[in-house]
């Protein structure tokens, strides 16, 4: 199979110039200018080329909770964001807490066929906080563990999973909270868990990965063990960067202060936080209505994190790309998120100039629960392309002759 694409502005973490872009048998092959291949060709002048998404923080809620969302329709989902591999949560149900339901989920998604798909497994089984020896039993294709949902309360058990899990190569992504502190005050929940966990990787050199981080004092803790050496990694989301506690929505973290918004932009420019996260959510009206948090946020995320971040001036497309691309594919281990010879050739192409208007009714994912509804941002998903098949187009753009 091949593929070329022409006359884009090719942008990535390191490079922006307009250009031509060559992908074969699935790996990009060729860059360069006035390019011409006897192949699908996609013309593509005005528009922004860009290495795919990768999401290191998704929920696809299978298995079991598939009325929520399936493998099939968080897929769907992904590719209309500009998605192209995702990092899956373990808080199943039952809870993803075995190699048998890894297996399942890969081959499940193997089926798809649509984005690549890693399955998160729990630190504890099924997440009860106590038992970690399930661990030693998971096989190198898992590269994370992680309770997310709550955290890990005892020391001595987190201690005993990041031991196990150093020795294995895996990374821990820890949702940092103290639920026996989330009643009295949510800040203080994720501060002490935060700089808990720091602590404990410090002390077992377990690389450590702190989801949706959403206060100044966390984001500081982490800062602090970066410059100190520790393989430590963040993320932040893109609501906690453009939302204040001033919108009535209930994600967990909960929504922040305009002084956390503005420390975690400043990390962002400084190069302290490595990737956006999207904690993808997707619920049942019927949950959001009873408060059950969440976020359904993989379609949205690029045009939230653009139109805060760059159209406001704060970063270049080139640092988003980073975030939201290299940095992600480098803690995974994937070969993406960047447009290089021999990278897998997972692109997407994007309006900026254009403004889409946020409606959950058209959303992919089965989660309609957005706060973005009716905003209307910068940055249309034009195309979304693996391994040099495009495998989402924008129907809006098919009528516009990129395809030749």
């Amino acid at each position: 199979m091949e593929l070329l694409i022409k006359g884009a502005r090719i942008v990535d973490a390191s490079q922006d110039f307009p250009g031509d872009v060559y992908i074969k048998d699935g790996f990009i092959e060729e860059i360069g200018k006035n390019l011409n291949k006897d192949c699908k060709t996609l013309h593509a002048r005005g528009l922004m080329l860009l290495p795919s998404f990768i999401d290191l923080h998704s929920h696809f809620r299978d298995p079991g909770l598939t009325h929520k969302e399936d493998l099939l329709t968080g897929s769907l989902a992904a590719i209309k964001g500009g998605y192209t591999a995702v990092n899956l949560m373990a808080n199943t149900k039952p809870v993803c807490d075995n190699m048998d339901i890894v297996n399942y989920v890969l081959k499940k998604a193997g089926k798809v066929g649509i984005v690549d798909v890693h399955q998160t497994v729990s630190i504890t089984r099924e997440l009860g906080g106590k038992d970690t020896n399930h661990i030693d039993e998971l096989e190198p294709s898992v590269k994370f563990i992680s309770d997310d949902g709550k955290g890990v309360l005892n020391s001595k058990v987190m201690i005993e999973a990041m031991m196990k899990a150093k020795k294995k190569g895996i990374r821990i992504i820890t949702h940092a909270e103290n639920e026996e502190l989330t009643e009295v005050d949510t800040r203080l929940a994720e501060n002490t868990m935060t700089w808990r966990d720091i602590s404990l990787a410090k002390f077992t050199g377990c690389p450590l990965h702190v989801a949706h981080v959403s206060t100044k004092e966390a984001m500081e803790y982490i800062v602090e063990a970066k410059k100190s050496g520790y393989d430590i990694t963040c993320e932040v989301t893109p609501h906690h960067i453009a939302l204040t506690e001033d919108v009535e929505y209930r994600v967990n973290p909960p929504l922040r202060k305009k002084e956390d918004i503005e420390f975690l932009i400043r990390c962002i420019q400084e190069g302290w936080v490595d990737a956006i996260g999207t904690d993808h959510a997707p619920h049942t009206l019927e949950d959001k209505q009873n408060g059950v948090p969440g976020i359904s946020g993989i379609e949205t995320a690029f045009s939230v994190c653009y139109s805060k971040l760059v159209k406001k001036g704060y970063i270049t497309l080139n640092k988003l790309s980073e975030i939201m691309s290299k940095n992600p594919a480098r803690i995974m281990g994937l070969n993406k998120g960047e447009i290089k010879i021999g990278y897998d050739g997972d692109l997407t192409l994007i309006d900026i100039q254009r403004k889409v208007n946020v409606s959950s009714e058209e959303f992919a994912s089965k989660g309609k629960n957005t706060p973005f509804e009716g905003m209307k941002l910068y940055g249309v998903i034009v195309m979304t392309i693996k391994s040099g098949k495009v495998v989402y187009k924008n129907s809006s753009y098919v009528s516009q002759g990129l395809e030749g």
